[in-house]
């Protein structure tokens, strides 16, 4: 292979640096690569049919040892032996110290309209203007093998492949946070990560150190709020929205700028698991929400979220009685509505989780012309934190040319250097100014909107001019959002929250601990430090109404608003083999499921056939099944007798197995239906029909599939929750 095929030149590539020819992969992308251009096509492999080669190219075979004879030692010259073991010993790479739980999806962003008016960041610049995306989802505080139904706030962090450079929003699926300085990180994360001494418990806030750490630092009860209601549990990253937490800027080209809040809209609606159901979820498939949105995209139901900006003047700092750069506060919608700015959607899945959603490194710090910072204490932490964790985890600064990571505009400048450099720099003179070559210098950008085009920094930024080591007296109110948080739930949702607090107190020993958390939560509401401290006979103090108030927004409820799309949710039809043909005058099980696959299609919504066995063509054995794989469960005719009480018991699945599905559903608050004779089932297990989420019909026509349509967009049922007397 010729030199000049190894050389990435910088600074004389045309377009992006990801466009030359990887010298390991010429000539080998073929088979296995999704159909039309990818983000990285160039560093795809494809074996099929190639020769096996050593990681230096040399052929070999890798399945046998060198020995000294046939039952003799293996020899320490052996190269195959050593390289393979070796670069399997060396496979793994640290997790993330936070968010290590994940995964990922590639995607487009279309811009709505030219928004240069507002900002001269590239990608917004133009209505239809596409920009390719990479979006990871996780969890916090647990490690990368813990469950992703774990009660936690969920982060939400896209990369836009832009023109202009790599932008990140690194963010969250709540749009504040516990601290308001990031010097308080290292305290917050310590304790809420497992205790030291037993490593227990694994991704969970239900111990002495977290609950002790919020008792101790208020400012962390708006943002354990949203955790401790549905928020924390959703029912699948496509089912969440996501916040960029922070205040940021837009800058235009005229220097002009102004304040902005990102917001990502799912364009699916909002939908949760509550927390007794979250809890089973995790001990019957970890991968929950991977695999939903894995099997979403697999499928061709591709998640939507629109990108929105509140926007705000930059006087507006104290307008709304609170500094819009405490990252502990939100701004209500009704103040300040949401602007539309564009479009994204998820639509491929990454080819190797390792290589794509593990690598991918996402800093608050990738920002590009037309968006700049604020004074947000956190932020500014943040600025710092993500490049240095990048750097332990990949052991040098060479991260960013991961084929993931790198930007699809040329990479420029006189960084050089460090464990695992791919680039070969023609510019001898690794520094500016120089006299010996001066045209082999990158040329320095101005922030002009012409040629330079440079980071553009807002003008209208100023400084102070003492230095204190202080909160700022406008981030002293911690207590007044976590109410405008509690009023605004449903009561189901504010039981929800109730249970979670009481779930995660219950794990707590020290009463010391708890009735400090219980004196907090008085500062937000004396009735629910009444309602959580029942539970552990906890008296709160008397009520401090100087806290409190009655005020409400409408954009924080989970179960306010009806499902917008149907994709990819699940519907079960509980059915029985040994009925499974016969007719009992009002329509058999194989016409069931037909008429109601049928109809449900074209709403994107999967209709899953469950049976003892899978001889006549159900998609699931009770033995498998489970009220928590579904969003709604529907009995066939001819299937209710496996729901009686005295059921006869099978050897194919557990005592009562098709009865506790049809329960758990209803318990959950899923809709729950039954057809022709199979109505019996409703009644053997308590289920009134008339209730809200029951359908029932002597046959799937479409008052039937339309009540389960319905049911399925109102998600849960809240009735079925039972509220704390009095509330």
């Amino acid at each position: 292979m010729a030199l000049t095929k190894l050389v990435f030149v910088l600074g004389l590539l045309a377009g992006s640096a990801a466009s030359a020819a990887c010298p390991f992969m010429e000539g080998a992308l073929s088979g296995g690569v999704p159909d039309g251009e990818f983000l990285l096509d160039d560093y795809v492999v494809d074996d099929a049919g190639r020769l096996m080669t050593s990681d230096w190219g040399s052929p070999i075979a890798d399945q046998s040892s060198l020995r000294a004879g046939e039952r003799g030692p293996t020899l320490l010259e052996d190269f195959v032996f050593r390289n393979k073991i070796q670069r399997f010993d060396h496979e793994r790479v640290p997790e993330r110290v936070v968010h290590a739980r994940g995964s990922g999806a590639h995607g487009e962003f279309v811009s709505y309209g030219d928004w240069s008016n507002i900002t001269a960041a590239d990608f917004l610049g133009a209505e239809g203007k596409t920009t390719p995306m990479f979006v990871r989802f996780s969890t916090v505080a647990g490690p990368r093998g813990s469950a992703d139904t774990a009660r936690d706030v969920h982060g939400f962090a896209a990369k836009f492949y832009t023109q202009e450079g790599n932008f990140d929003i690194v963010g969250n699926n709540i749009p504040v946070f516990f601290i308001q300085d990031a010097i308080r990180f290292p305290d917050l994360i310590h304790s809420v990560k497992m205790e030291p001494d037993s490593e227990i418990p694994t991704a969970a806030t239900g111990h002495n150190t977290a609950w002790d750490f919020f008792s101790q630092q208020p400012s962390a009860l708006h943002t354990l709020f949203w955790a401790m209601s549905p928020h924390g549990t959703p029912r699948g990253y496509r089912f969440m929205d996501g916040f960029g937490v922070h205040t940021f800027r837009f800058v235009n080209n005229e220097g002009q700028s102004k304040l902005v809040k990102f917001h990502w809209k799912s364009l699916q609606g909002k939908a949760s698991l509550f927390g007794d159901e979250a809890t089973i979820v995790s001990g019957t498939n970890a991968d929950f929400h991977r695999q939903d949105l894995f099997d979403a995209i697999a499928n061709g139901f591709f998640p939507e979220w629109e990108l929105g900006v509140q926007i705000m003047e930059e006087s507006d700092e104290l307008r709304f009685g609170f500094d819009l750069f405490d990252p502990t506060k939100l701004v209500p919608e009704e103040l300040v509505p949401v602007t539309p700015l564009g479009k994204m959607t998820l639509n491929r899945n990454p080819i190797n989780f390792f290589a794509e959603t593990e690598q991918v490194a996402f800093q608050p710090g990738h920002v590009v012309r037309g968006i700049d910072f604020t004074e947000d204490p956190l932020l500014q932490g943040r600025l710092f934190s993500y490049m240095d964790t990048a750097l332990s985890r990949n052991g040098g600064p060479n991260f960013e040319q991961l084929p993931i990571n790198r930007p699809v505009v040329s990479v420029n400048n006189n960084n050089r250097d460090g464990f695992g450099q791919m680039f070969i720099p023609l510019n001898a003179g690794a520094y500016t100014p120089q006299a010996l070559n001066p045209d082999a210098n990158p040329v320095q950008a101005d922030e002009s909107p012409g040629i330079g085009k440079g980071f553009l920094t807002a003008p209208s930024r100023r400084t102070g001019t003492t230095l204190i080591r202080a909160d700022s007296p406008t981030f002293a109110d911690v207590w007044s959002q976590p109410r405008l948080f509690f009023n605004s739930l449903l009561p189901a949702e504010q039981q929800s929250l109730v249970d979670g607090m009481r779930s995660d107190l219950s794990g707590v020993t020290s009463h010391v601990v708890r009735t400090n958390a219980v004196v907090q939560l008085n500062r937000v509401s004396h009735e629910l430090a009444a309602r959580v401290g029942a539970a552990f006979g906890i008296e709160p103090p008397a009520p401090e109404p100087q806290f409190y108030h009655d005020n409400r927004t409408d954009f924080v409820s989970v179960f306010n608003r009806p499902l917008a799309r149907l994709d990819f949710l699940k519907v079960a039809l509980l059915t029985s083999t040994s009925s499974a043909g016969s007719s009992n005058g009002t329509g058999d099980a194989a016409a069931t499921a037909s008429a109601l696959k049928d109809a449900l299609v074209a709403d994107g919504v999967q209709l899953i056939v469950v049976a003892e066995d899978l001889f006549g063509g159900a998609d699931m054995p009770y033995l498998a099944a489970d009220a928590t794989k579904f969003d709604a469960v529907v009995v066939a005719p001819g299937a209710e007798h496996l729901v009686a009480a005295d059921a006869a018991p099978s050897a194919l699945f557990p005592a009562g197995r098709p009865r506790d599905v049809l329960q758990k559903a209803f318990h959950f608050g899923k809709t729950v239906g039954a057809v022709g004779s199979a109505r019996a089932a409703l009644g053997e297990v308590g289920i009134e029909e008339g209730r809200a989420g029951v359908v029932v019909g002597d046959v799937v026509d479409g008052g039937f599939v339309e009540g389960v349509k319905e049911g399925l967009r109102t998600f849960k049922h809240l009735d079925r929750f039972e509220i704390d007397p009095g509330y």
